[in-house]
């Protein structure tokens, strides 16, 4: 393909992400949940306008302001425009931003200078198509501003007298780009980190000054506050710390395991960033901290690793056979939720359980392989007469298949997941009984024999239902995955005139239900009426 050629296949593709962006406007718009993340900025601001404490604000939806006082401020001229006209300006912004990322990481494409243009086209459609982009737009989030404003500077596309000033503005808004710092000064951009650093305090006195109060509440208090976020054991966390709570490690060590694997991961980034730097490659140096910063963060939701998008892109454009496999593999987990598409055909908890983490698992990949710095290496040692890149995938995907089909860790539970009252309408959990005659006849049986507690067993190819009623004297119900895992609630909810449950579980073989009293007094314990084989 000659010049010409390419710069109007690029054009078309460019008219391509204008229809894309189009569609995916249209879809958000159209949902009851549209830009709900925005509807709490919005509403915090006005809180604050109003006199009122930034962080007592709570959305209906239950979302609080989660965000540094300077992002309130920063935030404070879009309550001059209507929630509505405000939607479609945040929407449009959004696209112009993913744009931008694009043409920011085309400068790292390692593809032929008539090329280049399409090349960025393509890699804008990608993006816009990923499930982080797409959660921008529903959410309507402010992390696609912060990863461009953390890209553009840190990889040096600012004029030099100013770079680092963008990522202390960032981290003033959120916190993770913080990590760029370090970066920094690793890289002997001493300037720039001091840059960074007094734009960062700067934003945070300014905070101080014109909201003292609430500035006072965040740095004391609302900053360790992770809970407020969310359920960080969620599939939509994708950080190393996410998925340590999935796998159940116990609540007293998780600290200690969490901390000493994110500084693995952020410190093998930074030094492959660093020579990344040094070999002239800054826009790829920046994309792996950025990467960093999403496996090491305490919360990583989708809308966060746009990152881990960029770095998919790089590695597709990036030479050698092994890089651009790679690059395809983590796109495709980048866009595809692949627990809820393959999950009929993941018959192994492990297999579930790798196909839930596969983003976690490929940020964690880009991390510490540093965008293909060992597969660099790799490659190289193989032409000149080595195996070691045919031992090296060998030993990974034999580690792999173990971990795959290897029952889990005690308290690993992947797939666990309890209902609560919305969720009765469903009777793909509720089918216990599903009118209050049959809910009335189950508790009778139930009080006869001097239970408290009826339930059936449901089993799914990749997972284990269970569902009943309880007695009135129960008033907490708890599951064990394995001996010595943590607890999981299970909601007590109004089932069809009755007291019911239920819950889901990758596998009943070694879980116990237990259910307690007001006073906490164990009413009943059950293990063998969940196993199968009993």
């Amino acid at each position: 393909m000659d010049g010409k050629s390419a710069d109007r296949t690029a054009r078309a593709v460019w008219v391509l992400y204008g229809l894309i962006a189009a569609v995916s406007c249209t879809l958000v718009l159209l949902r009851t949940d549209r830009l709900s993340d925005l509807h709490i900025y919005y509403g915090a601001v006005r809180t604050v306008q109003s006199g009122a404490p930034l962080y007592d604000y709570v959305a209906a939806n239950g979302g609080p302001f989660t965000y540094p006082p300077f992002a309130a401020l920063v935030m404070w001229p879009m309550t001059g425009l209507p929630e509505p006209v405000l939607r479609l300006l945040w929407l449009a912004l959004t696209c112009a931003a993913v744009a931008g990322l694009a043409l920011s990481v085309g400068r790292a494409l390692h593809v032929p200078p008539h090329r280049r243009a399409l090349a960025v086209a393509v890699v804008a459609c990608a993006v816009l198509l990923s499930a982080p982009a797409q959660s921008n737009m529903r959410f309507g989030q402010v992390s696609v501003f912060i990863v461009l404003l953390a890209l553009v500077d840190a990889a040096g596309l600012t004029p030099a007298r100013w770079r680092g000033v963008l990522v202390g503005v960032a981290a003033a808004i959120k916190l993770t780009p913080l990590l760029f710092v370090v970066f920094f000064l690793l890289s002997r951009r001493w300037r720039d980190a001091a840059r960074a650093v007094i734009a960062f305090a700067a934003c945070a006195v300014v905070g101080a000054i014109l909201l003292p109060a609430d500035s006072w509440t965040y740095w004391s208090e609302t900053v360790m506050q992770t809970s407020r976020i969310g359920d960080l054991s969620s599939l939509g966390n994708q950080s190393v710390h996410g998925m340590l709570l999935r796998i159940g490690v116990p609540l007293q060590t998780l600290p200690l395991v969490w901390m000493g694997l994110a500084a693995l991961v952020c410190g093998t980034a930074l030094v492959r960033a660093r020579r990344l730097q040094l070999d002239g490659e800054p826009v790829r140096a920046t994309v792996i901290v950025g990467c960093a910063t999403v496996a090491a963060s305490p919360v990583s939701w989708t809308h966060h690793q746009l990152w881990t998008v960029l770095a998919a892109m790089l590695l597709v454009a990036a030479e050698g056979t092994l890089r651009r496999v790679a690059g395809v593999v983590l796109a495709v987990a980048m866009t595809l939720s692949l627990g809820v598409l393959l999950s009929d055909v993941s018959v192994y908890p492990g297999v579930q359980f790798l196909l839930e983490n596969a983003r976690t698992i490929g940020v964690v990949a880009t991390c510490l392989a540093g965008l293909g710095g060992a597969a660099t290496l790799a490659v190289t040692t193989a032409r000149r007469g080595g195996r070691v890149w045919l031992r090296a995938a060998t030993a990974t995907l034999a580690v792999l298949a173990c971990f795959a089909v290897l029952p889990l860790p005690a308290g690993a539970d992947p797939t666990f997941k309890a209902y609560a009252q919305s969720d009765t309408a469903n009777p793909r959990y509720f089918y216990f009984c599903r009118t209050e005659p049959a809910c009335s006849d189950a508790a009778q049986d139930m009080v006869s024999q001097g239970a408290v507690m009826r339930f059936d067993v449901v089993f799914e190819e990749t997972k284990v239902r269970v569902n009943g009623v309880v007695d009135a004297l129960v008033a907490r119900l708890e599951y064990r995955s394995a001996p010595g895992g943590a607890p999981r609630g299970v909601p007590i909810v109004a089932m069809f005139g009755e007291r019911g449950f239920s819950f889901r579980s990758a596998n009943l073989t070694a879980g116990e239900l237990t259910a307690y009293a007001a006073d906490g007094t164990l009413l009943a314990a059950y293990s063998a009426e969940l196993d199968p084989e009993a």
